[in-house]
C-alpha cells in the first residue's frame, strides 16, 4: 500500500504500528483508550438505535446493517459492534494493527472483515457503502482532514450515519490532553498527538459544508479524575463527538 494516499500521515502510522502488540492490554500503552471505550460504545449504540429505529432490548439489534470502523487500530470497537449484530469492516493504514485485530477476532470466534486500506481506496470500490461509519479519534491523525472527512461521507449509504470523535483545539486541550496526558500523567506515549492538528467543531462543519449530509453536535465527553470515569457531558473543550447523517434518497 502506498503511503502517498491523501489520508495517510506516515509518521502517525509508524508510531501506532510500533506499539500494535499492546492494543488489547488494558494496562498497556492503550489503557486510556480501554477506559474511554465504555462512553464511546454507549454513545454509538444510542445514536444507532435512534437512527435506525431498532429495538434496544434485542439480542442483536443491528442485524442486517453494515458498519465501517475507519482507523480501527486493534479492533477495540469492531468486536463489540459485531456482537451487537453489525456486519463489520475494520480498516486501518497500519498492516501491523490489522494483523493484531484479525488475530484477536479469530481467537474470539468473531467474523470481521479487516483490511489494510484507506477511506479514499474504499471510495473507489463501487460496493463499499455502509449504514454506520465510526470515525473515532482518527481525523486528528490524518494528513488532509477535510478531504478525508468528505471521502468518508461518500462511503455512507442513503439514510446512513457517521460518528466522529476527536479533540478540540483549545488551550484546555493543550494543557490536559497533550501536555498533561503525555508528559505529566504519562497516560499516552509522548508525541501521540500534535495539538496543532486538533480540530474545532466549526472546522468539522466547515469541511462538510456543501456535502449532502446533516451535522449535529458537538457532544462533550468529560473525565472525572475522582472516579476515573468518562461520561457524556456539556463540556466539549477537550474531547467531543459529532454525528453526520446522510438523508435517504
Amino acid at each position: 500500500m502506498s503511503t502517498a494516499a491523501s489520508s495517510i500521515d506516515p509518521a502517525d502510522v509508524a508510531r501506532f504500528s510500533a506499539i500494535a502488540e499492546e492494543w488489547w492490554d488494558p494496562n498497556g500503552k492503550f489503557a486510556p483508550l480501554h477506559r474511554f471505550n465504555p462512553v464511546r460504545l454507549d454513545f454509538i449504540r444510542e445514536q444507532a438505535l435512534a437512527r435506525f429505529g431498532r429495538e434496544p432490548k434485542a439480542r442483536s439489534p443491528f442485524e442486517g446493517l453494515s458498519l465501517l470502523d475507519i482507523g480501527c487500530g486493534g479492533g477495540l470497537l469492531c468486536e463489540p459492534m459485531r456482537r451487537l449484530g453489525f456486519a463489520v469492516t475494520g480498516v486501518d493504514a497500519s498492516e501491523r494493527n490489522i494483523e493484531v485485530a484479525r488475530t484477536h477476532a479469530e481467537a474470539m470466534a468473531l467474523t470481521i472483515d479487516y483490511r489494510c486500506s484507506t477511506a479514499e481506496a474504499l471510495l473507489g470500490e463501487d460496493q463499499a457503502r455502509f449504514d454506520l461509519i465510526l470515525n473515532m479519534e482518527v481525523v486528528e491523525h490524518v494528513a488532509e482532514p477535510g478531504q478525508y472527512l468528505r471521502d468518508c461521507t461518500g462511503l455512507l449509504k442513503p439514510g446512513g450515519l457517521m460518528i466522529v470523535a476527536t479533540l478540540n483545539r483549545t488551550l484546555k486541550a493543550l494543557a490536559l490532553a497533550k501536555i498533561g496526558a503525555e508528559y505529566v500523567l504519562r497516560w499516552l506515549p509522548p508525541e501521540t498527538h500534535d495539538w496543532r492538528k486538533f480540530l474545532k467543531p466549526d472546522e468539522i462543519r466547515g469541511f462538510l459544508d456543501g456535502e449532502p449530509v446533516e451535522v449535529e453536535g458537538p457532544f462533550g465527553v468529560n473525565f472525572n479524575p475522582l472516579s476515573g470515569r468518562w461520561t457524556q457531558g456539556p463540556d466539549a473543550d477537550i474531547n467531543y463527538m459529532m454525528t453526520v447523517s446522510r438523508p435517504t434518497d
